[in-house]
């Protein structure tokens, strides 16, 4: 794909703790749970389930995700496409990622149940 990747840490340059600090608000987290079941995705909040927040909003979790080397951003025109840096946070961190995504589904569940 065309465009330009928007600045992001190197692999060797992502570390845990900014990871983990990034996926710990519940925005974030449903961010990462959306990039992760598709190979790229658009920015649109109403398509990303984030319809309630605006777009600013949305656009800062976006930028937090990437700075932290979860995510990576390119730039084709006026689009943003967003991936996950499974391959990348795989590498660094092995399991991590089956193990938030494992956590998340359960505690969706969770909250699914008690409603």
């Amino acid at each position: 794909m065309e465009g330009e990747l928007l600045p992001q840490p190197d692999i060797q340059d992502i570390r845990l703790a900014k990871v983990l600090n990034a996926l710990g608000d519940p925005v974030r987290m449903h961010l990462f749970r959306a990039f992760a079941t598709d190979d790229q995705c658009d920015c649109d909040c109403a398509r990303l389930g984030l319809g309630h927040l605006h777009k600013s909003t949305v656009s800062h979790h976006m930028r937090v995700l990437r700075e932290a080397g979860v995510t990576s951003t390119r730039a084709v025109g006026r689009n943003r496409h967003v991936a996950l840096r499974r391959a990348d946070l795989d590498a660094r961190f092995p399991g991590l990622v089956e193990a938030l995504l494992a956590a998340g589904a359960a505690e969706e569940a969770a909250e699914g149940a008690e409603r």
